[in-house]
Formats: structure tokens, sequence, C-alpha cells
């Protein structure tokens, strides 16, 4: 079933009616000279302009892909406001293959779609975009980040991303063991790429023991040339059900918690870089039933976020690394709140970011 416009009904309906609607503004963008088709969701600018990245895949459907963009624009909204940002939530997604269809053309044509937006919506990369492709929708949207440093960018933003994990995991192990140390705690790392290496380099200076595993050997050999003290197993499935596991740390694709992982999980603490680590609403119930401490990821993987934000008043890395180390304070004040009020970490980070931007909503317009 399709409105008068040719959109799928059930896509309308999301946005107009669901808890997972509620958007401002969702924009749908083409340029046939280029082959571009893309979706952009402002989900919330209560808070500022909406910042999150573009995301280019190889959707099954255009249906999938308004959906897609709807909920990890959602998903930026609270993010943002948790990580104390004066930004709303918003996301980009391309539709196509990046490794056939990205090109010179296609992303001048997607900067000037961002543009015309007048600054409402702030743009970086995301899965199927790099710093290079930023650099050329910088050239037609000054409303860009994740540029390269020779562009006025801060260039890879992984560093912080990992760093802010490892001050949630440091803040998960104080309120569940009452002390912030990671030495001796043996941890999970699943993926190993661009966000996960660094957390190892972390965890390993701490005197942690990590073990890891990833769906590319060259990721893992990498790590084990570098570390030989580093073990690896199989897959995801035998990292979860490891004897002694202290701590999990999903740092590859979402879904990781589900009714299959989370029975088997022998660690305490789940804390990670992945995004939408809980499959579905309920997750986070079963995690709290079984005395399992779960970190809310889009918490304590908004150190990238950080930095991209950051470069709009120009790039400081100290700057950025100081608001990224309070991601400690803040997943610590998350735990304190799901404590009193009785509730999942997940919930009580959702409730903090509503409220922020409730209050932002209700303050005079400047």
């Amino acid at each position: 079933m399709t409105d008068v416009t040719g959109a799928a009904a059930d896509v309308l309906h999301t946005l107009f009616h669901s808890d997972q609607g509620g958007h401002e503004q969702v924009v749908l963008c083409q340029d046939r000279k280029s082959g571009l088709k893309a979706v952009i969701a402002l989900h919330s600018t209560a808070l500022g302009p909406a910042l999150g990245g573009t995301r280019f895949y190889p959707y099954a459907s255009e249906q999938e892909a308004v959906a897609d963009a709807l909920n990890l624009a959602r998903g930026m909204s609270y993010k943002n406001a948790m990580a104390g940002l004066d930004h709303g939530g918003g996301k980009a997604v391309i539709i196509g293959d990046p490794e056939r269809d990205k090109s010179e053309e296609l992303l001048l044509a997607y900067g000037r779609f961002v543009a015309s937006l007048g600054g409402r919506y702030v743009t970086a990369c995301d899965v199927g975009t790099y710093v290079a492709d930023m650099d050329v929708v910088a050239r037609e949207c000054r409303w860009t980040t994740g540029r390269s440093p020779e562009n006025g960018g801060a260039g890879d933003s992984s560093v912080l991303t990992a760093f802010g994990v490892y001050q949630g995991m440091r803040a998960s192990a104080a309120h569940l063991w009452g002390d912030p140390s990671l030495r001796g705690r043996k941890v999970g790392v699943a993926g190993v790429g661009k966000v996960g290496h660094h957390l190892v380099e972390h965890l390993l200076k701490e005197g942690a023991e990590v073990v890891i595993t990833d769906v590319r050997q060259e990721a893992v050999e990498r790590i084990a040339g570098r570390h030989p003290a580093v073990s690896h197993v199989a897959d995801t499935a035998a990292l979860i059900r490891t004897e002694g596991l202290d701590i999990y740390a999903p740092c590859a694709l979402g879904g990781a918690l589900n009714d299959d992982s989370v029975p088997v999980l022998t660690a305490r603490i789940v804390c990670g870089a992945a995004n939408n680590q809980l499959a579905h609403p309920g997750v986070e119930k079963d995690l709290a039933d079984r005395g399992i401490l779960y970190a809310p990821d889009y918490v304590v993987n908004a150190g990238g976020v950080i930095q991209v934000a950051d470069e709009l008043h120009g790039f400081d890395f100290e700057r950025c690394r100081a608001k990224a180390a309070k991601i400690y304070d803040t997943t610590l004040a998350i735990f304190a709140r799901a404590k009193e009020d009785g509730i999942p970490p997940a919930a009580a980070a959702d409730r903090i970011a509503e409220q922020r931007m409730h209050e932002a909503a209700l303050e005079p317009a400047h």
C-alpha cells in the first residue's frame, strides 16, 4: 500500500504516528545525473543543529532506507543529548553500493542537498563513507565535519570513540566492583577494526587480560603480531562463552545482545563501541535479570561525535579528549538513576536524554 506520493504507507505512519517517529523533517534527495538517491532525516533540533553521519549502503528497498534513516536520526538525538552537545539528532543515508556507485559527482550533488538545509543538519562519516568523502562533500557544503586535517578537519574519530568506551568500562567496573581499575580483568573484544584495536591498546596499558575475535583474520593477526599476550577465539559465539570473562565489548555490528547471546553470556559487564547493541526492546531487562550490567552503547561510544562536533569550532584534540573523559561521570550518573528509578540503565539513559531535550524545547528562542 502506498500514499499519493508513492511512499510506503507504513513509513509515513512511522514518521507521523509511532514512538519511532516524531521527526521534524525528512528530505528525499535525487540527482539523476550522478545517480544519487538519498534520505536526510532530522529527528530533533531542540538542542541545536542536527548532527549525524552519512551512511552509504545498498539497501534492499527505498522503504528500508527511509526506515533506517529515521531510526538512526532518532538515536543521534539521544547520543548528542547524553554527550552534552548543543546538537540535535539527524542522519542521512545514500542508497547504493559504495564500492560501485560512489563518485565525486554524486558526493558533490549530495553536498548541495545538505547545504540547502541551511545549517539545520551537519553531516559526518558513517558506514560506507570516509574522511576523503567528507572532503568532497565539504566543497559544496560548509556544514560538513569528519574532514581531513589538511582540509580543516580532525580526521579519524575512532581514537576518541575507543577512549570514551574505555571510560565507560572503567565507570562500569567502579559501579559493580567498587574499583574503576581494569587490571587483571578479563575483557572480550568482538571486532578489532577501527575502534576495537584502539580499545585493546587502552586495556593492555592498564593491565587487563584481553581476548579478541573478528570476522577478518587479518585484523586478528594484526593484534596478535603486535601483542602476543592477547588471545583469540574463533567467533563471537565462542567469545561470549569464555570462562572467567569479566567484561564483554561488542565493537562490530549491532544486535549483539539478543535472545540467543544473553542467556549464555559469561561476562558481568557489557560495554562496547557497536551501535544498537540491543536486538529488541526487552533485552535490557533480560540482562538486568541475569545480573549483567549494561553500559548504554550510545552513551559510551559518543567520543566520535564529540570529536566531529568540535570541528565546527576549530578542532582541538585535548579539548575533545577532556569532553570524552566525562563519559566516565555520565555513565556513573546513568547507573545511579537506574538504581533510583528501579529501571535498567538503557531506560535510565533514555529518560535523562529525553529530559534534556524536553527542557531545551521549552526554553524561549533567542
